[in-house]
């Protein structure tokens, strides 16, 4: 039976799915933010910002309610909060920022800082991620697509879900945690299976994964780009067939999130016989914010009443110094005060205990309306050395210029801000199988970045003096990635390197042929 006649059968379609569809998002999120204080209002948190006092301020106006909810709770990073409240739950104190204990903790890619991060998992975040999957798999109604399709099996290529365990909590990435947790009715579709799953050596798991390709008959895959074009690669190699649909003749849909697609897709495009539908989600580790809703569009919904409530504060140098962290009395905003094309850092708080928490995400509205977002970079992960203000966006649009520019398949790509005498300079590490002029490729490179940002073409005339390029295998990128633990699963190269994690690469490299 398809995946829609299952879930319609069972009568799942999702009074949220259409609440969001007839309602103002100001309401939707008013309701959000009200159910959540309620049921915190007893825990630690709840009762040092006094969440019974904010609550009263929801008899008045719309904008009563915020006002006392901003002032009244502070805006936390991810140090701050855990400092404070969140390494209590890893010793297995309940009531601290959510009822009860946290016996999952999801550990973050780690690409804006040092280390992991124990992001919090509640019993009622696992049933919010749910849901919202369930409401993109409803989404699929909206498509042109076979129905045959949704009886195929979905190749979900995630985390192990052979939690870590110490006596206290389990720890893992969240699509470890949650596919861990499937329903009953969705694993009949599920792959690989949960013996594959659980199998924490990544290598060994693509390998299982290869082995058991032509015994299943895959519609959809999920994951992350760079590890699923990899995967196919492994697959088309092992049988010596021309695509991955010579193997999945009825893979139609591609699910992926976490890093912008554009930049892979030449590579990938050329494991396919025909193209595919890309579906865009955001599901971070803190939990399932949005998903492309409607065809044939860039952009996705966010998800107003499942858990979650956003805040947004101006992406500016009013509001963050030039490490990208926010500054103090920073401007936030709640969903009815933005304006469409402006960029925002995004504050979330949610059915795991996240409160006002800066998720290190930067986005910007394409509807105001329909609540259509875009992801356009870091709060950390951009350059701006000397006001050159470089985003990731800027980043993916100048790398996709590029490969059509040069007729070349960049996989992988990062970019260094470093002192140039008393001044500055970037330095591009670009990863290609293919030959490649770097002269050309620096000056074609310098040209795009200069079109598409002003900023950049008024600094690299005065304090951003030099643009360094150098092209590399691949191959590094991800070996990198599996020194420092971050191999596989939801796990992605960052943009931009600083600190720890650039001296790291730069070691790395050193010991390491370039090429």
């Amino acid at each position: 039976m398809a995946i829609l006649g299952t879930l319609l059968k069972k009568g799942i379609r999702l009074r949220e799915s259409l609440e969001q569809e007839f309602s103002a998002p100001l309401e939707l999120q008013k309701k959000t933010l009200q159910k959540l204080l309620i049921k915190a209002a007893k825990t630690e948190i709840g009762k040092k910002y006094e969440f019974d006092q904010i609550l009263k301020s929801f008899k008045n106006g719309d904008h009563d309610f915020y006002t006392h909810f901003s002032k009244q709770v502070p805006i936390y990073n991810y140090d701050k909060i855990y400092e404070e409240w969140w390494h209590k739950l890893k010793n297995g104190e309940k009531n601290i920022t959510w009822p009860g204990a946290i016996r999952y903790f999801a550990l973050s890619s780690g690409t804006s800082g040092a280390a992991s991060k124990f992001i919090p998992i509640s019993k009622d975040m696992v049933k919010a991620i749910r849901k919202t999957g369930v409401r993109q798999i409803l989404s699929l109604s909206k498509y042109e697509i076979p129905d045959h399709l949704l009886s195929k099996g979905i190749l979900m290529l995630g985390g192990s879900t052979d939690l870590e365990f110490n006596g206290t909590y389990f720890s893992g990435d969240l699509s470890g945690i949650t596919t861990g947790r499937l329903p009953i009715w969705f694993q009949r579709f599920y792959k690989p299976g949960k013996k594959i799953a659980k199998n924490k050596d990544w290598g060994q798991k693509l390998d299982q994964i290869v082995q058991n390709a032509p015994k299943w008959d895959i519609g959809i895959i999920v994951g992350v780009p760079a590890w699923l074009q990899i995967l196919m690669e492994k697959i088309v190699e092992k049988y010596q067939v021309k695509t991955i649909h010579d193997i999945w003749p009825n893979l139609h849909i591609f699910v992926h999130g976490g890093v912008s697609f554009e930049p892979y897709r030449r590579g990938f495009e050329k494991l396919l016989d025909r193209p595919l539908i890309y579906m865009e989600t955001y599901l971070a580790s803190e939990g399932f914010l949005a998903f492309q809703a409607k065809p044939d569009q860039k952009s996705m919904r966010l998800v107003l009443n499942t858990g979650i409530f956003h805040e947004f504060i101006p992406f500016n140098d009013q509001n963050f110094d030039h490490n990208g962290e926010v500054k103090e009395n920073a401007q936030t905003l709640k969903i009815d005060e933005i304006e469409e094309g402006k960029e925002y850092a995004l504050l979330i708080c949610t059915c795991a205990g996240a409160w006002r928490y800066l998720i290190g995400d930067v986005i910007k509205f394409v509807s105001k309306e329909e609540s259509e977002i875009v992801i356009t970079g870091r709060t950390k992960h951009f350059l701006s050395l000397c006001g050159e203000h470089l985003s990731v966006d800027n980043m993916n649009k100048a790398i996709n210029l590029l490969e059509d520019d040069m007729n070349i398949d960049i996989r992988e790509f990062t970019v260094l801000g470093l002192p140039h005498g008393s001044l500055f300079a970037h330095h591009w590490f670009i990863g290609t199988e293919d030959q490649v002029d770097i002269s050309e490729m620096k000056v074609k490179l310098d040209e795009k970045l200069s079109f598409l940002n002003d900023d950049y073409a008024v600094e690299r005339k005065h304090a951003l003096k030099e643009v360094n390029v150098t092209a590399i295998s691949p191959s590094l990128f991800y070996a990198w990635m599996k020194s420092e633990g971050k191999e596989g699963g939801q796990n992605k190269f960052p943009r931009v390197l600083k600190g720890e994690k650039q001296t790291s690469w730069l070691n790395f490299l050193q010991n390491h042929s370039l090429k």
